[in-house]
C-alpha cells in the first residue's frame, strides 16, 4: 500500500511541474498576442494605401504587366503555406495544412501542377515526412516575422512567377486569419495575377463618387514595376503577421486547456493518494488491534 502512495505522490509532483510549464507558456503567449496585434494594426495603413495605389494604376490605365495579366492557359501554380515553427498550438498548423491540401487538390483538378512553398517547420515536417515535393521553405520567424522575411519570400515567388521557363502562372497563399482570441480561421487567396474584379465592382456601385484623373510618371508600366513587388511583399507580410497573432492565440488557448486539465488531474490524483493513505492507516490500525488482541489472548492462555 505504501508503494502505491509513493506512485501517486510522484505523479502529482510530475503533473505539478508540467502545470507550471504550461501556465508559463500560456502567459508568454498572452503577452505576445498583444505585440502581434499591434504589429498588424501598424502595417494595415501602409498596406491599404499601397493597395489603393496599385489598383489606381491597374484600373486607370491600359498598361499590361506580367503581375496583373492572367494567363488563360495556366498550367502551373504555386501555393505559399504559412505554418508555425513550434508545436503546442492546438490545431493551428494542421488547419492551415488541411486548407493547403484542399486548395492543391482543386488546382490539380483544374489541370495545373502545384509547387508548394512553406513557411514554418511544422508544414515542412509534414511534407518531408510524406515525401512531398517542396519548392522552397523558410523557418525561424513564424512567431515574430519581420518585413525582411516577407521580402525574402516575395522575391522568391515573384522570381518564379516572372521566369520565362520553369516558372508558375499563379500564386496562391494559405494563412490563418486572426478573428478573435477564440477564433482563427485558415484562409486562402490568390496573390498573383492581381485580381481587380472586386475593386472594379466596388467602384461601379459607388455611382455618386467622382474619381480623380491620374498622370503616371515616367509611365504606367514603370509605376507598376515599382509598386507591384511592394504590394506582394505587403500582402505576404500581412499574412505572416495575422498568422503569428493566430499562432500565439492558439497556443495560449491550448496551454490554458492543458493547465486546466493538469489541475483536474492533480485533484484526482490527490483524492486517490488520500484514499490510499487512509487505507494504509486503516490497515496499520487493524494490524495494531489484531496484534493487541493476539497478545491479550496469549496472556489469558498462559494464566
Amino acid at each position: 500500500m505504501g508503494a502505491q502512495l509513493r506512485v501517486y505522490k510522484r505523479r502529482i509532483r510530475s503533473v505539478t511541474a508540467t502545470k507550471k510549464i504550461t501556465k508559463a507558456m500560456e502567459m508568454i503567449s498572452a503577452a505576445r498576442i498583444g505585440k502581434a496585434q499591434r504589429a498588424v494594426a501598424a502595417s494595415t495603413p501602409y498596406a491599404d494605401e499601397l493597395t489603393r495605389a496599385v489598383t489606381a494604376v491597374a484600373t486607370r490605365s491600359n498598361a499590361k504587366h506580367p503581375l496583373t495579366t492572367e494567363n488563360p492557359n495556366a498550367t502551373r501554380a504555386a501555393v505559399l503555406l504559412i505554418t508555425a515553427d513550434r508545436g503546442l498550438a492546438g490545431g493551428y498548423s494542421s488547419n492551415a495544412i488541411k486548407a493547403s491540401m484542399v486548395l492543391s487538390e482543386r488546382l490539380r483538378g483544374e489541370g495545373k501542377d502545384v509547387v508548394t512553398y512553406i513557411v514554418g517547420r511544422k508544414g515542412l515536417s509534414y511534407y518531408t515526412f510524406r515525401n512531398l515535393a517542396v519548392g522552397q521553405s523558410w523557418t525561424g520567424f513564424s512567431d515574430k516575422p519581420s518585413y525582411g522575411d516577407a521580402k525574402a519570400v516575395a522575391a522568391e515567388l515573384i522570381e518564379a512567377f516572372t521566369a520565362e521557363t520553369g516558372g508558375v502562372d499563379e500564386i496562391h497563399i494559405v494563412s490563418t486569419e486572426f478573428v478573435s482570441m477564440l477564433t482563427q480561421n485558415a484562409v486562402e487567396a490568390r496573390l498573383l495575377p492581381l485580381k481587380l474584379d472586386e475593386v472594379q465592382r466596388g467602384e461601379q456601385s459607388a455611382k455618386a463618387e467622382i474619381f480623380p484623373l491620374y498622370d503616371f510618371e515616367p509611365s504606367a508600366e514603370g509605376v507598376l514595376d515599382a509598386l507591384l513587388p511592394r504590394y506582394v511583399e505587403s500582402r505576404i507580410y500581412s499574412a505572416l503577421l495575422q498568422s503569428a497573432a493566430s499562432e500565439h492565440a492558439a497556443r495560449r488557448r491550448a496551454m490554458k486547456s492543458a493547465t486546466d486539465n493538469a489541475g483536474e488531474l492533480i485533484k484526482s490524483l490527490t483524492r486517490l493518494a488520500n484514499s490510499a493513505r487512509q487505507a494504509e492507516i486503516t490497515q496499520e490500525i487493524s494490524e495494531i488491534v489484531g496484534g493487541a488482541n493476539a497478545l491479550a489472548d496469549a496472556s489469558r492462555g498462559s494464566e
